[in-house]
């Protein structure tokens, strides 16, 4: 099991388009992967469980990965969160 602590910096956070962007890539993986805030986790691989989080621009989260493909899984999610979702 991996994990790490990402800064939001896209202008809207992860509303709808972004968010579908996040679940798409987290359910290319097979790993488990979850997405916590202010100590709520979620399913990453779940539109509305990433949705519930309300995550805002400036928002800190940490992604947890554990599987098979768990370092593939972070840095793939780390590298789509920093692009700003060609915000």
């Amino acid at each position: 099991m991996i994990s790490c602590n990402l800064e939001i910096k896209n202008s809207v956070g992860l509303h709808a388009r972004p968010a579908t962007f996040f679940i798409q890539k987290a359910n290319s993986f097979k790993s488990s992967i979850w997405v916590e805030k202010e100590n709520c986790r979620v399913n990453a691989k779940s539109l509305l469980g990433v949705l519930s989080l309300g995550i805002t621009k400036g928002s800190v989260i940490t992604l947890i990965a554990d599987g098979a493909d768990e370092a593939a899984a972070i840095d793939g999610l780390t590298a789509l969160v920093e692009t700003g979702f060609d915000d």
